[in-house]
């Protein structure tokens, strides 16, 4: 049966019958025809047309195939990427829109069966991003192209040179801190490792003689027990020897009568003068050695 003429009420209620989106399997990639049911279908491909074209291809059909699994690919991630970028989408989404074009190509004369094949072909070869979630498949464009290389370093570029000073400065002191906590813990541990000390101050030798001072006047005798009369200058003779020279009296007498009485150093206006903390240490030292003297001589 021959097509109805261009204007005529068949030829329009044909387009109204196609107007729309058809069934995916009744469509012939080869001869670009879509049919509206399996009946169709089954009468295009015994058409004489039909067979000539699959002879065609049929001679080399890799390389038919690989040319409609190129434009596919192509189609789709341009979709993809102008109209929606790098965001992360689900990839059925991307495919119904992909499919609104009537003469658009169509999956079944690629190499893919299904589209998550052809999801999982985009993350292996790097165009996209794939995850998959409970809800499907999700994809997203990556952007490779020299422009947007340049644009992403200079964006970083940006960034590193709107950091504050303050910021610096608090990284700075950061790691300032961190730097003197691993040295005080190195420097620990080597105390820990290292031996003891020994303690190092006053000590004293039971051994030697002990020093006694006595603030005590004795006659003939200095302070520390020790006599001073080898240090003292010798007498002049001549003085001594001198017959011209004779005592005057009254002065030894006022000198006699002057000088008052000899007091006992013990004792001041009649009461007894307290020890001094010197004093006190030199009398506990001569009890501990006379009483040490004591203990030898009974043993």
């Amino acid at each position: 049966m021959p097509r109805a003429e261009v204007g005529t009420p068949k030829y329009l209620a044909n387009k109204m019958k196609a107007k729309g989106l058809q069934r995916l399997r009744w469509y012939c990639q080869i001869c670009q025809k879509q049919c509206r049911d399996e009946n169709g279908f089954k009468c295009h491909t015994q058409s004489e047309s039909h067979l000539r074209q699959m002879l065609v291809v049929g001679e080399s059909a890799g390389k038919h195939i690989a040319d409609f699994s190129s434009q596919f690919q192509h189609d789709f991630v341009q979709l993809l990427s102008r109209r929606f970028g790098t965001k992360r989408v689900k990839a059925n989404t991307v495919y119904q829109e992909f499919i609104q074009d009537k003469n658009h190509l169509h999956m079944n004369a690629t190499r893919w069966v299904t589209l998550t094949e052809f999801v999982k072909h985009l993350g292996r070869t790097g165009v996209a991003r794939v995850d998959e979630t409970e809800k499907g498949w999700f994809i997203a464009w990556i952007d490779n192209s020299p422009k947007a290389l340049a644009k992403q370093e200079a964006s970083m570029k940006k960034e590193r040179m709107s950091v504050s000073d303050e910021q610096r400065e608090r990284m700075l002191i950061e790691e300032q801190i961190e730097r003197a906590a691993a040295e005080a813990e190195s420097s620990g541990s080597k105390q820990e490792q290292s031996p003891p000390a020994e303690e190092i101050g006053l000590k004293r030798d039971e051994t030697t003689e002990k020093v006694v001072l006595s603030l005590a006047p004795k006659p003939g005798a200095s302070s520390s027990g020790i006599k001073l009369s080898a240090l003292k200058p010798a007498a002049n003779p001549l003085k001594a020897s001198n017959p011209l020279k004779r005592p005057n009296v009254f002065k030894q007498a006022a000198a006699t009568s002057s000088s008052p009485a000899p007091v006992d150093a013990e004792k001041i206006n009649g009461k007894r003068r307290e020890l001094t903390a010197a004093e006190r240490l030199i009398h506990e030292d001569q009890e501990r050695k006379r009483r040490r003297v004591e203990r030898e001589a009974a043993a």
